[in-house]
């Protein structure tokens, strides 16, 4: 029987630099989305999952991040004098429990793998999640990270959630190589980071939603040198494959790329069109200016 999956690790320490200016005093994860931060939407995912320890992988400038997923006292007793209830509830509902999140910095920026690696003592010797926050997935019904457990519940081993995208984007993801499946999960035999054009072995992208075991820790620990001169968790993941099984899952939902102005403003509309409370309004507003 696989282990529990109790953590999920979140790199934080990214720059930001394609939303410049907006990131230059204010964190990319922070950016929002209708109403709630990048970083909230990951974490509402993964707490819905039944996540209970969020480890997040920080850098210079990024301790708002921290104070997000903290109490704040003084607005709490103004919204509570104002009668503001459901407010308060909704800020209480998103708060991991007391004791349950765990911050730690990256101090270079040496690449995706090298953001995990950083994460292994607060990881300990366990299974965990891994979610990028620049990444949103939005389900009609469970979210992609229950979806990913319920198949690791089933197979264990490793999982990746994986999305098929146009052959001619395919050269800017990390991208599998799939054993015959049952239609939505995958056998992987192999992966290859940033394929060059007419080299993918599909056209299956890693997402940005990962389930791993804590044996990618030692494969880390060699801190070689990927793609673009950084440290990719791609490689540690191939050499992993090696020894332990992988699965892609083809997760129900669409995926939002918001480290990208496109992909962010998409996810705005699609987020808005979604709320009762805005949903109609805004059509109208997006109707006006068509």
């Amino acid at each position: 029987m696989a282990a529990r999956v109790r953590k999920a690790v979140f790199p934080v320490a990214g720059l930001g630099t394609r939303f410049l200016p907006a990131t230059k005093a204010m964190p990319k994860e922070m950016l929002t989305v209708v109403d709630r931060p990048l970083i909230q939407h990951v974490v509402d995912e993964a707490m819905e999952a039944g996540i209970e320890h969020f480890i997040f992988i920080t850098g210079r400038n990024k301790g708002v991040i921290e104070d997000h997923f903290d109490r704040q006292f003084e607005l709490e007793q103004v919204l509570a004098a104002r009668g503001k209830t459901s407010e308060l509830q909704s800020l209480n509902d998103d708060l991991p429990g007391p004791g349950s999140t765990s911050f730690t910095r990256q101090q270079e920026p040496l690449g995706l793998g090298h953001a995990v690696w950083c994460a292994r003592e607060l990881v300990g010797r366990e299974p965990f999640a891994l979610l990028l926050p620049d990444v949103l997935v939005q389900t009609q019904g469970k979210g992609c990270l229950a979806q990913m457990l319920d198949v690791y519940a089933r197979h264990g081993g490793n999982i990746v959630a994986v999305d098929p995208v146009p052959d001619d984007q395919v050269k800017n993801y990390g991208v599998v190589s799939i054993d015959e499946g049952d239609g939505r999960v995958f056998p992987i035999d192999g992966m290859v980071e940033k394929p060059a054009p007419g080299t993918a072995p599909s056209n299956l992208t890693i997402l940005g939603r990962y389930i791993l075991q804590p044996e990618i820790f030692d494969l880390l620990s060699a801190q070689e040198q990927g793609a673009g001169g950084e440290i990719q968790i791609t490689d540690a993941m191939l050499a992993l494959l090696k020894v332990q099984p992988f699965y892609a899952l083809k997760y129900e939902g669409r995926t939002f790329d918001c480290g990208s102005k496109v992909g962010f403003l998409t996810a705005n509309v699609a987020y808005a069109l979604a709320r009762p409370d805005i949903a109609e309004a805004f059509k109208a507003e997006i109707k006006k200016l068509i």
